[in-house]
């Protein structure tokens, strides 16, 4: 009787067992995502003949976050009334070539010239369109191997920068290619400088900032600093894990400061040569810190989702110091924008698509209020 219960709690541990592992490996393949691209996609079309200089314009977005990095644009008079919607100039479905080519990265776009990240099935490619018609003015590109987990493309979005435009590849290649006929100038790869791909690629958009470029690298070195021009390596930082977060700055007391969401927490370096200033430990579930510090005078405010929540920091003489933290704003990728004291942002995970649109004012962390009728 007691080796036939034997059996049977044996047989029971062993399912339960592969139930586990069944279950384990499900989740793990959500988490590494799965994404493809259905239907067929367009040819690459010729390049278009373009005689006109590069221009300049008020709507400009040549960068993550904006011109002033603070997501905010400088446009005025925007229509308000949009119950008549939108009306579609054109569309491209060329930018990524194959089922398995799902790109993240978002558009910039400077007067006339718009670029785009795009994939095949072994290159990183970047695309630079005219905005008013969507036509090709130039594509280029370099192969990369990549992982596939949510997709081997571009998470980082390009940088413009007067004639040059810089772009991040999942993989670490940070490209600097000519905006008017998209010249590749230079390409470093950042394992050169000890570098290691985080779980989901590396996404750290490019920061450019007087003579140099930045972008976030992990492994030898949480952020590495380029010559813009040349592309020479300048400094590297203290190590660690790399984040998912795009670089951030902040100017007081009229010194520079470089904010890096690494993979575990926030951590200010002097742009000029990498030296560490201060850290401050923030732990998200896998390391995901991937939405961008928001600054405002000597406050700086961060992020994470999984529940993690928020926290407002200030700048003290020492580093920093914690003015409140709360779970009011828990944003695992969507950034918060700083207006008149409030922050406003978007609370949640992004696979849900679903979420909370909140208020909380900046000096206290109260919420003033919230809405889930916006969508996500």
């Amino acid at each position: 009787m007691k080796r036939k219960r034997l059996v049977i709690v044996l047989i029971l541990v062993a399912v339960l067992a592969v139930v586990g592992l069944m279950a384990f490996r499900v989740v793990w393949r959500l988490l590494q995502g799965t994404e493809e691209l259905h239907g067929a996609q367009e040819a690459v079309p010729e390049r278009i003949e373009v005689s006109a200089p590069i221009e300049k314009d008020v709507a400009d977005w040549p960068n993550w976050r904006g011109s002033d990095l603070d997501g905010r644009s400088a446009v005025t008079g925007i229509r308000r009334d949009w119950s008549g919607g939108l009306r579609k100039l054109w569309e491209v479905d060329f930018l990524c070539q194959g089922k398995n080519s799902v790109t993240w990265s978002a558009p910039v776009v400077q007067g006339n010239r718009l670029v785009v990240p795009g994939r095949d099935q072994k290159s990183d490619v970047v695309f630079c369109l005219d905005p008013k018609s969507g036509e090709l003015i130039w594509s280029g590109a370099y192969e990369a191997k990549s992982k596939r987990s949510h997709g081997p493309g571009a998470r980082a979005t390009p940088f413009i920068d007067e004639d040059r435009v810089y772009t991040f590849g999942r993989s670490g290649d940070l490209a600097c290619w000519g905006l008017k006929d998209g010249e590749l100038i230079w390409k470093r790869n950042v394992s050169e400088a000890g570098g290691k791909e985080p779980t989901w690629g590396h996404s750290s958009s490019p920061l450019v900032y007087e003579d140099k470029v930045f972008v976030q690298c992990g492994g030898k070195a949480i952020a590495v600093a380029y010559d813009k021009m040349t592309g020479d390596l300048l400094w590297k930082s203290t190590k660690g894990k790399a984040g998912y977060a795009a670089l951030a700055l902040m100017n007081t007391q009229n010194e520079a400061k470089l904010l890096v969401f690494c993979g575990y927490g926030l951590v200010c370096l002097d742009p000029d040569d990498g030296r560490e200033m201060w850290r401050t430990p923030w732990k998200t579930s896998y390391g995901v810190n991937a939405t961008t510090p928001v600054v405002a005078g000597a406050t700086i405010f961060i992020t994470s989702g999984y529940n993690t929540g928020c926290q407002a920091l200030k700048l003290a003489d020492t580093g920093v110091e914690v003015v409140w933290q709360s779970k009011a704003i828990a944003s695992q990728h969507s950034d918060p924008v700083i207006i008149d004291g409030f922050i406003y942002g978007y609370s949640g995970q992004s696979n849900q698509n679903k979420g909370y649109f909140k208020c909380v004012e900046l000096e206290s962390g109260e919420e003033k209020w919230s809405t889930g009728e916006i969508g996500w």
